[in-house]
């Protein structure tokens, strides 16, 4: 795209966009980067400037860009149900299938998924989860919410004033009533000369206890936090952390809220960072990764203990008066996207592997098998120069075009020939006759591995000749 162009898109971005997070002040002056195509783990902006997307877009895009299952998903999808509701007991098969699928997939046993847009909404909605279900178990005293300081939990009312950074509050009049904060669990910021982390996390659970007692048990409702704080640092938490702090919240009865929305679907190496981390929550919210950014969605599951106060109270009232009308998961084009493509590709051992790295110990782990995959690569790429030297491929193509072998390189090829006569046998046929030649070599039993990779020699693989899906087997 030319730089009129940009001009143009950064004009028209200044004059009519209104962006979150972002010195509106400023931005008039600075302008705005114009992303218009992603691939994979890249992203590119309107000037062919090509970028590494280190943070999948806002942890959202984990499958990565212009996945082309996810587009198949979403746009048979489109072809089908765009959208319905779920108002009033309607359904379709997708939100069903998904809400099957979570429960599976979760944590902890779950009894009832509640799709909303957003990880905000999901959060918001899980505070008014709360409030509901301790006015239906007739506690209606004990609504108020802990949170943490440098927490993030969105920006609806009720999500912003959860999250626990201070320009999310500031100028908005939040956080609102009933939301409190206690301290961050950030070691080494926080903790004190020498005190290790299973001490740092002692006291940051008896300063929890100590909140609640003053507050009293009997009006504090729910604890909420993500297993690993995300925009609050990427802080891991201390060692014994969730252990102690579990022990506190059933102490006085206190729901547990897990807010996965970052660390849901293998960011931590497990399905759920609450598997990695030891939580047991009543609440989960989820979103993100759900659909790897490529439609708007969020889960909200709850436990039994939850949902049969729910349900109860709402057959006295009638209802239960809460959702989104757009949720509908835009007739299976939300689900099919997330649960038919993305979760299943999540499931498998190796994407939670990549996604654990996120942890320390994982992350070690992962680094001491690439150094032992890269040594082994390097190993074979030595032995495959050693048998396939210049002089050596230059005689092996000699010998399959018919020409005569200089003198000089027979003795070493007519050795090689002696060790791997099979390979000679068939270079001319892959050589010559190209996608023949390539089921050839698939056709190699398991014992001629070796043969495979000395067929990927640079002297034929970059022949102009050979078919380009040949050349992307090496």
């Amino acid at each position: 795209m030319n730089a009129s162009t940009h001009a143009e898109n950064a004009a028209n971005d200044i004059a009519a966009h209104l962006h979150p997070f972002t010195n509106l002040a400023t931005h008039p002056q600075l302008g705005p980067l114009v992303i218009q195509r992603g691939d994979g783990i890249f992203v590119e902006d309107d000037q062919g400037r090509r970028y590494l997307e280190a943070m999948s877009g806002l942890w959202c895009a984990s499958l990565g860009f212009s996945n082309a299952r996810l587009a198949k998903a979403g746009s048979e999808a489109l072809h089908g149900l765009p959208y319905y509701h779920t108002f009033n007991g309607r359904s379709n098969p997708a939100a069903i299938a998904l809400a099957e699928k979570l429960l599976a997939l979760a944590p902890v046993p779950m009894s009832k998924v509640f799709f909303a847009n957003s990880g905000s909404e999901a959060n918001d909605s899980s505070v008014k989860l709360v409030w509901y279900y301790h006015n239906a178990i007739g506690k209606p005293e004990k609504k108020k919410i802990i949170a943490r300081r440098n927490a993030y939990h969105g920006v609806t009312v009720a999500a912003a004033s959860l999250s626990g950074l201070v320009p999310n509050h500031r100028d908005f009049d939040l956080p609102i009533d009933r939301i409190l904060h206690v301290d961050c669990p950030h070691h080494f910021r926080y903790a004190e000369a020498g005190e290790s982390e299973e001490d740092f996390a002692t006291r940051l659970a008896a300063a929890l206890e100590q909140r609640i007692l003053d507050e009293g048990p009997e009006t504090v409702g729910a604890f909420i936090a993500e297993p690993v704080m995300g925009a609050g640092g990427v802080l891991v938490p201390p060692a014994t952390y969730f252990d102690k702090v579990q022990k506190v919240l059933a102490r006085y009865e206190v729901l547990l809220i897990a807010d996965e929305v970052i660390c849901g679907f293998g960011r931590t190496g497990q399905m759920f960072g609450s598997t990695t981390f030891g939580l047991k929550p009543d609440i989960l919210t989820a979103a993100k990764a759900l659909s790897s950014g490529y439609v708007p969605i969020s889960a909200v599951m709850v436990n039994e203990k939850v949902h049969a106060a729910v349900a109860a109270n709402s057959g006295k009232i009638g209802t239960f008066g809460h959702g989104f009308d757009l949720l509908g998961p835009s007739g299976g084009l939300r689900h099919r996207a997330g649960d038919a493509q993305g979760l299943r590709r999540r499931e498998h051992p190796r994407a939670r592997a990549v996604a654990g790295a996120a942890i320390p110990e994982r992350a070690a782990e992962l680094r001491r098998a690439q150094v032992r995959r890269r040594g082994a690569r390097r190993g074979a790429h030595r032995r495959d120069r050693a048998v396939c030297r210049p002089r050596q491929a230059h005689a092996l193509r000699s010998r399959a075009e018919g020409r005569r072998t200089p003198r000089r390189t027979r003795a070493g090829a007519g050795a090689h020939r002696a060790r791997h006569g099979r390979l000679h046998r068939l270079l001319p046929a892959a050589h010559h006759h190209g996608r023949t030649g390539r089921r050839h070599v698939r056709a190699l039993r398991p014992r001629d591995g070796d043969l495979r990779r000395k067929l990927r020699v640079k002297a034929f693989c970059t022949d102009e000749s050979f078919p380009r899906g040949f050349q992307a087997e090496r």
